[in-house]
């Protein structure tokens, strides 16, 4: 096919070269093309000039790209590309990415339930308004038809209660009180001074009442009374002890910060979650047995102030104030009123009011009431202790 195809164009270029010489070597015609001239029969000059525009130098134009284009064509057939195979996919170069960043796990932290650390006590606050000593009532002026008749019990006769018996025969005979014992006229006073501080709710729902003298000086200075309520409402003395209160002021604690040593005045209930026999303080360095620990919360934080028995050099400072804030007892007293109130007054009383605003509760005698009115009652001991810093001075007696 292909060299037909060259015949073709070898026939078509020979054939437009001798049109061309023919028209080229014409006597007449040449002259007539140097010359300009025209001969006769000037319409075969027209005709050959036509021929030579229309039909002669196309035909070379067209036979010489088909020489072109044929030649290429025989090449391409001389040497064939080399052929693809139909499957052969093509290759593609893998792109080198650098290594994503590898996700560190967090490790999962599991809570662990925590005993409360009661070695860490939060330092003591002292209110900035303690509850304001009543004025020294008047022989005589005391008496009401409103108030329940006082009585006091002997000294060495506290009431009796239900410990089993080996309980009872572990327990240390009650001890005697120690000099300078106020005399039964201040023991009077102390009783109506009590009762004076108690409201009508107050007396209803707690069965113990432990009234503290923090005091420096006074018949009735450092020292605790024991009341318990007899049916109708009395109260009957059961003992007086020696006390130690806080040292009232700012001191160094053994971790060498500033710490404050008071005893907060004002009425508080004993945290049934916080009783130990045997307690250490974290603060101070210093053991604390037979620790009862007040439920007071003070600006978020459950406060380390507390009953408990003094140990070493302590016992001898009993009777002045030498605590870091808490309320010392003689080790055989401290072990008596703690065995007696977890033996025996266990019950529903009744919940001190609460602040949102500054997270304290109230050490003011405020009891928390529903919107009827109701007292909100919570599981506790039926113990309320009376702090307050008057040591039983005869203000009428003292102007004369």
């Amino acid at each position: 096919m292909l060299v037909r195809q060259l015949s073709v164009l070898y026939l078509a270029a020979a054939s437009s070269f001798g049109v061309a010489i023919l028209l080229s070597q014409h006597p007449m015609l040449n002259s007539a093309a140097k010359t300009g001239a025209h001969f006769v029969g000037s319409t075969t000059v027209e005709a050959a000039s036509a021929l030579n525009t229309h039909v002669i130098q196309p035909g070379w134009a067209w036979t010489s790209s088909e020489t072109r284009s044929l030649a290429h064509r025989a090449v391409m057939a001389m040497n064939p590309p080399p052929a693809v195979h139909a499957t052969t996919k093509p290759v593609r170069l893998a792109r080198r990415e650098a290594p994503a960043p590898k996700r560190v796990q967090k490790p999962v932290l599991k809570k662990v339930a925590l005993a409360p650390p009661p070695q860490l006590r939060p330092q003591i606050v002292e209110p900035q308004g303690p509850v304001a000593p009543a004025p020294n009532p008047m022989p005589g002026e005391v008496a009401s038809n409103l108030q329940p008749k006082i009585t006091l019990a002997p000294q060495a006769a506290p009431r009796e209660t239900t410990l089993p018996q080996e309980a009872q025969a572990a327990l240390p005979p009650p001890p005697a009180a120690n000099a300078p014992a106020p005399g039964p006229a201040e023991l009077i006073r102390v009783t109506q001074r009590l009762k004076d501080s108690l409201t009508a709710e107050m007396l209803q729902h707690f069965e113990m009442f432990l009234y503290v003298s923090k005091a420096d000086h006074g018949p009735w200075a450092q020292r605790m009374y024991v009341f318990q309520k007899q049916p109708g409402g009395n109260l009957s003395l059961l003992y007086n002890w020696p006390v130690s209160t806080g040292r009232e002021r700012i001191e160094l604690a053994p971790s060498g910060a500033k710490e404050p040593s008071f005893t907060p005045a004002g009425y508080y209930q004993i945290d049934p979650s916080r009783m130990y026999t045997h307690y250490v303080s974290g603060q101070w360095r210093q053991p604390m047995p037979f620790a009862m620990f007040f439920n007071w919360e003070n600006h978020g934080y459950q406060t380390g102030l507390a009953i408990h028995a003094a140990s070493g050099e302590d016992i001898s400072l009993l009777g002045t104030r030498s605590s870091a804030g808490c309320v010392r007892l003689a080790p055989e007293n401290a072990r008596l009123l703690f065995t007696l109130i977890r033996a025996n007054y266990k019950g529903l009383v009744p919940k001190f009011a609460y602040d949102k605003r500054t997270a304290t509760m109230a050490n003011d005698g405020m009891m928390l009431h529903d919107d009827a009115g109701n007292l909100q009652m919570a599981k506790g001991y039926k113990v309320l202790v009376f702090i307050e810093d008057y040591g039983g001075e005869n203000v009428v007696a003292a102007l004369f």
